[in-house]
């Protein structure tokens, strides 16, 4: 998913121990001047004649887009077998990649300060959108599809995600949802010790439903409401509870790189890549394979890539590879893209912007933590805690942020710091009011119970 991940210099290397996986996550630690931002983003194509998804075969499929891309832009393509699935800028670290149903998603480079991640957001945009244009296809910033059913929805042809769809049904209700009719926004951040990545850990993931509230922007499934403000969250609670959640042992006493460790090796696999193919071993554990247990592949033992893919198969509210992952938002329009990582950064990038976030989380108990993760989907700001609403935790938090990225004191030409990023997202906290509610007015209002328009109003 992310550029940010920097592998051994020789992944084929044996793991013959667990302290080899402990080492692999505390390779992650940076000194403070190293410290990169990687944003991420997902989008829906569509064909803005019918409001159809766009395939991946066909003159104005998906892979026509990719090489449009290439053809246009100079991307590299990144192969499987013979099909392109993605793209790469070798000099940046970005890439271009498919999600399960054609969202098409941007991993981008990591950079220094939020500035250049506007610019790129800006710049991969303009890209999709002469190339599409060019196409008959437009992208939409929504956190859910609004139209589609799953039967309508095209699966792009990469190996894993056949071995997903078959295996999501087994362990949840709303897997197959995730995969192929959710969009999301994130940001990826580095820690500079085991001691730095505890604390951002912590405070990050008694945050996300905070994060998740404020960008709420998926309203609608199939054409009607959906009954959520941010359905995209709300699937993740019935989607494979093996890999997905709150991380309740993360708050443990001596909670460490090694305990993480031993929660991934329980997980269940979905796969392992060999000689350009995808072996299913979908609910064995990669204590199994360390174990040269897997039946699939008998006496064989795991490298170090092996790891590293089996990590990008974990899903919590934030997760931990060689830097943290924020993952609770909903895609939105062009704007947003910045303010989420805006957010993240002004909280976890300034140390005293990073105290101030923890004291506001420190006394959460693991139900209160479990309890705003339940209901903030359903009624995103408005949701009580304790003798406030999650409006009134936004505020204190945007607050932060907001000081946080003026301690870091990153200007543009025109002398504004990172903090510009936050306006965004200001009339949200403000009011009160999320996109998705804008929408659901709309919807009933001027749309008169049609989500056709939506289309429009959040294509970029």
């Amino acid at each position: 998913m992310s550029s940010q991940v920097i592998d051994s210099p020789d992944t084929r290397v044996p793991v013959e121990s667990k302290d080899q996986l402990v080492a692999w996550f505390e390779a992650g630690c940076k000194p403070k001047d190293s410290w990169r931002i990687g944003t991420e983003h997902e989008k829906f194509g569509f064909h803005p004649d019918g409001l159809r998804p766009v395939p991946y075969e066909g003159s104005r499929g998906i892979r026509a887009l990719l090489e449009g891309l290439q053809d246009r832009f100079h991307w590299q393509p990144v192969m499987e077998r013979d099909t392109i699935i993605g793209l790469k800028e070798p000099e940046t670290g970005a890439s271009i990649s498919l999600e399960p149903g054609g969202q098409f998603e941007l991993s981008g480079a990591a950079v220094a300060h939020l500035h250049q991640t506007c610019e790129e957001v800006g710049t991969h945009l303009n890209q999709v959108r002469e190339v599409g244009d060019d196409l008959g296809i437009n992208f939409l910033g929504l956190g859910f599809s609004p139209r589609w059913t799953l039967a309508e929805t095209p699966m792009m042809p990469k190996g894993r995600y056949r071995i997903m769809r078959a295996y999501m049904p087994k362990v949840g209700g709303h897997g197959l949802d995730m995969m192929f009719r959710s969009c999301t926004v994130q940001v990826n951040l580095d820690f500079s010790t085991e001691a730095d990545m505890r604390q951002k850990l912590r405070t990050s993931l008694a945050l996300q439903p905070i994060a998740t509230a404020i960008f709420a922007n998926s309203p609608f499934t199939e054409g009607r409401p959906n009954g959520f403000l941010s359905f995209r969250s709300e699937i993740w609670r019935d989607t494979d509870s093996d890999r997905t959640g709150m991380l309740p042992f993360v708050f443990e006493s001596g909670f460490d790189f090694e305990r993480y460790v031993n929660y991934a090796l329980d997980v269940p696999m979905y796969f392992v890549y060999r000689d350009g193919a995808y072996i299913d071993v979908s609910g064995k554990s990669f204590r199994d394979f360390m174990a040269g247990k897997l039946p699939q592949l008998p006496g064989e033992r795991p490298t170090m890539q092996d790891w590293s893919d089996h990590v990008t198969t974990i899903f919590p509210e934030v997760r931990l590879k060689r830097y943290l992952e924020m993952r609770g938002a909903d895609s939105g329009p062009w704007s947003r893209l910045c303010a989420l990582p805006a957010l993240w950064v002004g909280l976890l990038y300034d140390q005293t912007a990073l105290d101030a976030a923890w004291d506001v989380v420190k006394g959460w108990t693991a139900n209160e933590r479990q309890a705003l993760r339940d209901d903030v989907p359903k009624t995103a700001l408005q949701t009580r805690f304790r003798r406030y609403k999650v409006q009134d935790i936004a505020r204190e938090i945007m607050a932060i942020a907001r000081e946080g990225l003026r301690n870091r004191d990153r200007q543009d030409g025109f002398g504004n710091s990172e903090a510009v990023y936050l306006n965004a997202i200001d009339d949200v906290v403000e009011s009160g009011r999320t996109a998705a509610e804008d929408l659901l007015e709309l919807y009933y209002g001027a749309w008169n119970e049609s989500v056709d328009p939506v289309f429009k109003t959040n294509a970029y």
